[in-house]
């Protein structure tokens, strides 16, 4: 006699459920932390933070005092300062720190906290002031902070790279990913740059420098927010699945500097879980100098871990193009230089070819 089998949902187990209850209450009673990520000094992320509290305060109704803030301020943020309230600055050992006991005390709603990166004294309570920050949140105070990419702790090598100088202070990059919500400071180069005596040369290259910076901090910002987004999904049992979509191609010649194009190539790679490759079109005739020149660009594209092709054709936007295409390249980086040739400003060269014929690949030029 054929038996009618009852299939009952799997009982939840009473400890799992406990765990997740109290984790969503420690959620909900830790505040909420809000970073101004600048990638260079300049950019005005101490009055964006400012301006955030003040907004917050007049518009929202908030509780807000100001926790920390840099020691040399400009007019625009001493105007700012003027109208929220200021919790001193407390010494220890000769230096002045965050006084994060006034601040618990006083427990405002929220607290705005500059120079995130800035080391305590090794007899106060925290030996970092992000730590200070975490004892705040984790008493449920909400901290808008601010803080400049080249002390994010695992940008600090290849920031120092670019601006050709280290700082000692750092700030886990681990710490940004707890952050509810983070914003790119943006702002044009020349506020950056201001008055500096350089010439034509030095604020081209301080541009370009820039311009490097400002991309790196656009993807750890998106890396924040990837991370957010993973915790998300997990708390509640749903499975992200990531797929590697984006083929960068960087265009090596004889003639270009692939350094700057590798390392943009390498990064978004990384991003966006894709592939960097690089290709080269065959030449016979070429020089003993661009020979070399061509060398060491193939060597430091296998260095950024890129998969290397060499092709043949007449034409090397067309053979590029053709190339790009039977991969399924979504973003080709290229170099241009100013050319004085007549007909190539009249016809155009290679990469405004290229450029002209890339319907539907983006193509990236790197003007040098």
């Amino acid at each position: 006699m054929a038996q009618n089998l009852v299939l009952r949902p799997e009982r939840p187990d009473p400890d799992e459920l406990l765990r997740k209850v109290m984790a969503e209450e420690a959620r909900e009673r830790r505040g909420k932390l809000k970073v101004f990520l600048g990638y260079a000094s300049g950019v005005g992320k101490s009055v964006r933070m400012l301006d955030e509290g003040r907004r917050r305060r007049e518009r929202n109704g908030e509780d807000v005092v100001v926790g920390a803030t840099q020691l040399a301020s400009t007019p625009e943020v001493r105007a700012l300062l003027d109208r929220l309230e200021v919790i001193p600055l407390r010494m220890c050992d000769g230096v002045p720190v965050m006084d994060v006991d006034a601040i618990l005390a006083r427990k405002p709603q929220v607290c705005l906290v500059d120079g995130l990166a800035h080391d305590n004294p090794p007899s106060c309570r925290n030996r970092y002031r992000w730590q200070d920050v975490d004892e705040l949140l984790e008493n449920g105070i909400s901290v808008v902070a601010s803080v400049n990419l080249q002390y994010i702790e695992e940008q600090r090598d290849q920031v120092a790279q670019i601006r050709g100088r280290e700082v000692e202070e750092s700030v886990p990059q681990a710490f940004l990913g707890r952050a509810t919500e983070i914003e790119v400071v943006d702002a044009p180069p020349d506020s950056c740059i201001g008055n500096d005596p350089c010439d034509e040369t030095g604020r081209l290259r301080r541009e370009q420098q820039l311009a490097q910076l400002r991309e790196i901090a656009l993807l750890l910002a998106a890396d924040v927010v990837d991370h957010q987004l993973e915790r998300y999904l997990l708390e509640h049992g749903m499975e992200q699945i990531w797929s590697a979509n984006e083929r960068f191609l960087v265009w090596i010649t004889p003639h270009a500097d692939a350094a700057p194009m590798l390392d943009s190539g390498s990064r978004n790679a990384r991003r966006f879980h894709g592939e960097l490759i690089g290709a080269y079109v065959a030449r016979p005739d070429l020089a003993p100098a661009e020979r070399v020149t061509l060398e060491r660009n193939l060597k430091l594209a296998r260095e950024a871990g890129a998969e290397v092709h060499a092709l043949d054709g007449e034409d090397p936007a067309a053979t590029l193009l053709a190339f790009a295409r039977s991969r399924g390249v979504t973003q080709i980086f290229a170099a241009h230089g100013s050319s004085q040739n007549w007909l190539l400003r009249t016809l155009g060269g290679p990469v405004d070819r290229l450029i002209r014929d890339a319907d539907g690949i983006d193509v990236r030029v790197f003007p040098q």
